[in-house]
Formats: C-alpha cells, sequence, structure tokens
C-alpha cells in the first residue's frame, strides 16, 4: 500500500485547509483510513479515522471543526479543516490499516496567529 498526501501549507487562525490522501497497490484489505498529527516535540496523535463503511472517530481536539469523508470509488480520504487555530500546527500523516499500519509521507500544516 502506498499513501500518496496533498494539500496542507500555511493558513491564519480562524482559515480552513484540506488534505487529502490516495492509496494505491495492494487496497482491497483496507479496512480503515485516517489522519494523525505530530506537532514539534510532542507525540504522533489520532485526528481523524474513517471505516470503509463509513463511521468516523476523532480526536475530542478536532471535533466539531475537522471533517473526514471517503471517496471508496477513488480510494481516497479528505480531511476538511476549518477553524484553525495556531495549536493545530503540525505535521499530518495520511495512515491506512490493513492488519498493519501504511504511513504517507507527511504533510507540514503551519496556523499562524
Amino acid at each position: 500500500v502506498q499513501l500518496a498526501e496533498s494539500g496542507g501549507g500555511l493558513v491564519q487562525s480562524g482559515g480552513s485547509l484540506r488534505l487529502s490522501c490516495t492509496a494505491s497497490g495492494i487496497i482491497y484489505r483496507i479496512n480503515t483510513m485516517g489522519w494523525y498529527r505530530q506537532g514539534p516535540g510532542e507525540q504522533r496523535d489520532l485526528v481523524a479515522s474513517i471505516t470503509m463503511t463509513g463511521r468516523t472517530n476523532y480526536s475530542d481536539r478536532v471535533k466539531g471543526r475537522f471533517t473526514i469523508s471517503a471517496d471508496n470509488a477513488k480510494n481516497t480520504v479528505t480531511l476538511d479543516m476549518n477553524s484553525l487555530d495556531p495549536e493545530d500546527t503540525a505535521v499530518y500523516y495520511c495512515a491506512a490499516f490493513d492488519g498493519k499500519w501504511y504511513w504517507g509521507q507527511g504533510t507540514q500544516v503551519t496556523v499562524s496567529s
């Protein structure tokens, strides 16, 4: 499984960004995809995940601001991030699980105050 991320960048506080992740390779076993993030000096934590049946899970820190969605036909997962705060600044990693975890290369999101 290979994961290709797009999106991210620099945005002002209160702004919005969209991250996308497309899976390729042997993908039929994937049952969950999601986004994790790692801030400077922090551990990598879950942001949001979605199962292939559409069940979602969000970190309490992003509930109500971020929305994860999946397009199974395009093997793509999208994370819409609204009301961004400087504390959301981190490297965001796409992840996929099919019995083991696969990771994207990461994309930087920087929110300026």
